[in-house]
């Protein structure tokens, strides 16, 4: 079963799509005023995940606004006018729930598991959130310090400043290539005008999604979500269409044509290293080939680099791929920690394996037991209702479509050893960017 968004009128009160998959059925409906609401019903399960996904992230954010999405991932855990901040916390505490919230580059989730009973309650605190948050300033100012803390631990991770620097280093000035968190710089600086603008422009009913796995009735939870946002002061009446998806086009601006070498002096025992490039966006339709790929050459402890670099020759302790896709664009890179007189001989070993893949190819014993790790991955990784409705939310916010566990094994199972070399030929054949951290010069 494959969903395409533009089969369900936008502005039609309880247009739905409904399927059944694996045991589950998974139903979606379009309010009027553009709001998105997508159910999984898991048989048996007697706790529930919903979800609120908004889609914006950091790469929607203007000048004078950087950083604006990160605050408001805290702010609206502060307080609306039916709630206080104590109020929010003690709703899920007193359940036994949990409940948190992430925000992306391209959009921001608020998120709760719960006993299915306690349903309505989470879609009820979670809808006044999103529709009503005070932004209080005193509250603003004091969250200001807590994302610079939070930016701070990150910035004491060498693991999380390579990637980050990886991102800025490949991507360069374009939107994407942006910390999601914002810079210390840019959170002491955004005044809470800009970022109560900002809500009020991409916190609307078109934007939204609502997504919930598990021990739910997709019916009910519809008329909760409706009499949540309706409490919040959104107008659900008019027939207005869900924002689109962003484009699959790739828009380059401001991604360097040249490969970057980058060097971030921290005086830590051991040296970070990422070796990459440009990747394939979230809709490009080799993904599959790509996961393949990634499975083979740093996937596991199978993998080539894990026998090459750690294995073989004793240089590292972890070492992996990766890749990351969003609208039109995306990374791939190749990382390891090692030694930092080690550092050289594992920056040229990393690329040389991405070589070697695109010259020579993949085994067809290589190809099995790739298919066979993400095909196994794939379903262990849908075993609970959080991943459940994550797979709901990305769906619709990112790929336009919902493939059936089978669909996706069928897609994986496809790819080929061809597929494979011709993917890691046209990465190996891009701007190869080097960044590495640890007790060096800059």
């Amino acid at each position: 079963m494959t969903w395409h968004l533009p089969l369900v009128p936008a502005g039609e009160p309880g247009a739905d799509l409904t399927a059944g998959q694996d045991g589950a059925t998974i139903r979606r409906t379009v309010l009027p005023g553009g709001v998105r609401v997508l159910s999984e019903r898991m048989p048996g399960l007697r706790s529930a995940t919903v979800g609120a996904w908004v889609g914006v992230g950091s790469r929607d954010e203007s000048d004078g606004h950087f950083g604006s999405t990160h605050f408001l991932e805290h702010l609206l855990f502060k307080g609306t006018p039916r709630r206080s901040a104590m109020d929010i916390a003690a709703a899920f505490d007193e359940v036994g729930g949990e409940a948190n919230a992430a925000t992306g580059k391209e959009y921001t989730c608020y998120y709760a598991r719960v006993l299915d009973s306690d349903l309505p309650m989470a879609v009820d605190v979670i809808g006044d959130m999103v529709t009503s948050a005070r932004l209080d300033a005193g509250e603003l100012e004091t969250e200001r310090g807590v994302i610079l803390e939070e930016l701070a631990m990150t910035d004491d991770d060498p693991g999380d400043v390579v990637h980050e620097e990886f991102a800025a280093a490949v991507l360069g000035t374009h939107p994407l290539g942006r910390p999601i968190g914002g810079t210390p710089d840019t959170i002491r600086a955004v005044p809470r005008d800009a970022v109560a603008e900002h809500y009020r422009w991409h916190y609307r009913p078109e934007t939204l999604v609502v997504a919930a796995a598990g021990g739910v009735d997709h019916d009910a939870l519809v008329s909760q979500v409706t009499r949540s946002l309706a409490a919040g002061g959104w107008d659900l009446s008019g027939a207005v269409a869900p924002r689109e998806r962003r484009t699959s086009e790739a828009d380059t601006s401001g991604v360097p044509t040249e490969a970057v070498s980058l060097t971030v002096s921290r005086q830590v025992e051991q040296a970070n290293v990422i070796v990459g490039s440009t990747g394939l966006a979230a809709t490009d339709d080799r993904r599959f080939t790509m996961s393949v790929l990634n499975a083979v050459l740093g996937g596991g402890m199978s993998s080539r680099l894990f026998q090459e670099i750690r294995e073989r020759r004793g240089l590292a302790y972890a070492t992996y791929s990766f890749a990351s896709g969003h609208g039109g664009l995306g990374m791939f890179g190749l990382y390891a920690g090692c030694s930092p007189a080690k550092v050289d001989e594992v920056t040229r070993l990393l690329g040389d394996e991405l070589d070697r893949l695109a010259s020579d190819g993949i085994s067809a014993a290589e190809l099995e037991r790739g298919v066979g790790q993400l095909s196994g991955g794939l379903v262990l990784g849908l075993e609970d209702s959080g991943s459940r409705m994550s797979r709901l939310g990305k769906a619709e916010l990112v790929y336009g479509e919902l493939l059936s566990v089978a669909e996706m094994l069928e897609r994986v199972r496809a790819v080929t050893a061809e597929d494979v070399r011709e993917l890691a030929a046209d990465l190996a054949s891009r701007p190869r960017s080097v960044v590495r951290v640890g007790p060096f010069a800059d």
